[in-house]
């Protein structure tokens, strides 16, 4: 018996350990990651060099889901990318494509500009105008340009298991930020605003056999100054500002998105970022030949509010704000906000 045994163990000493890992032993399903900021992972202030201003980031969720299925990820998500540039990136599409995930329509709207004016005092904005302009669009012609993008992905990728993501609400009901002036009338529309647009993107994803998925519930008491807070604030550097921060994907996107595009939530854990963070160069090299046709996307960036830029300083002068004195910026901002919530009554 002994002998026997320490046969055995000689066997095992020269057998050759392997370590499994996602994906090993066959083909590495692929997947193609479409669409705007909120997949390329901007908010995580980490991005690869892949020679293009897409801020795509290795802890967003579509590279999450990748490393911890063993997936092959075409990243093609980029900061800015409206539905005419989503059109573009479908060249990554095929038939032997298995997932696909999307989200995009946020920058259609104008919705970055819609918070940029936001942000600033009421009596230097008009927030409640910028808001309806964003709506009206989003009820009568994003739905018609999303249709005609999900054709086309249904045709490029027909056996994909496709999901698109929606957008959360950015607020809880406070601002924290002390260069900002969202008021809670403001916060309502832009929370409101996030609502409609998920719901067109929902009807027309569904109409094509998609999958939707939002991200609402999820996000509730996350937002911006939330605890712990999934979407930065008025943030450094400031194109971070608005977005899902790192937590924001791996707590947040990457169980939705994963249940529903593979019918088990990812949980991320160290691993999964280190496995995330080795893809780097790997990403990187791909999506660099893609960097001509990427050029052509503008970035959408929130603007810090100036009140020393000119058409600020004159609009303090004529609601007869000091601009020496917050208390003075602040009383005038309240005055004004609740005029113009009265005037603007929320639909």
């Amino acid at each position: 018996m002994f002998r026997r045994l320490g046969l055995a163990a000689v066997v095992l000493a020269v057998i050759p350990t392997f370590i499994w890992q996602p994906g090993a032993g066959a083909a590495a399903a692929p997947y193609v990651a479409l669409g705007d900021s909120y997949s390329s992972g901007v908010g995580t202030r980490t991005y690869i060099d892949d020679g293009t201003s897409c801020q795509r980031s290795v802890y967003a969720f579509p590279s999450l889901i990748a490393s911890a299925k063993g997936y092959a990820l075409n990243f093609r998500a980029c900061s800015g990318a409206k539905v005419s540039d989503v059109t573009g990136q479908l060249s990554a599409l095929s038939s032997s494509t298995k997932y696909v995930t999307l989200s995009v329509g946020g920058n259609d709207a104008g919705f970055t500009d819609v918070i940029t004016e936001c942000a600033l005092p009421a009596w230097a904005s008009d927030c409640a105008g910028r808001v309806t302009t964003a709506q009206n669009y989003i009820k009568n012609t994003l739905p018609g340009s999303l249709s005609t993008l999900y054709a086309s992905i249904k045709s490029k990728a027909p056996n994909a298991k496709v999901v698109v993501v929606g957008y959360p609400r950015l607020f809880n009901g406070e601002d924290c930020n002390a260069l900002t002036w969202f008021s809670p009338d403001d916060e309502s529309r832009l929370n409101a605003t996030a609502d409609l647009i998920d719901s067109k993107i929902s009807a027309a994803a569904t109409a094509k056999g998609f999958t939707f998925v939002s991200p609402v519930s999820a996000f509730i008491g996350h937002a911006v100054c939330g605890s712990p807070e999934w979407l930065n604030g008025l943030s450094n550097p400031v194109s971070d500002s608005y977005h899902p921060n790192k937590l924001g994907h791996s707590s947040g996107y990457t169980p939705l998105v994963s249940a529903k595009l593979v019918g088990a939530a990812v949980a991320v854990s160290g691993a999964v970022n280190a496995r995330a963070a080795a893809s780097t160069e790997q990403l990187a090299a791909q999506q660099r030949t893609y960097a001509a046709k990427d050029a052509k996307i503008r970035p959408e960036r929130f603007v810090a509010p100036n009140l020393n830029s000119p058409a600020v300083r004159a609009a303090a002068k004529r609601a007869g704000v000091d601009l020496t004195s917050r208390a003075s910026i602040d009383r005038v901002d309240r005055q004004y906000a609740k005029a113009q919530a009265k005037a603007h009554p929320l639909q």
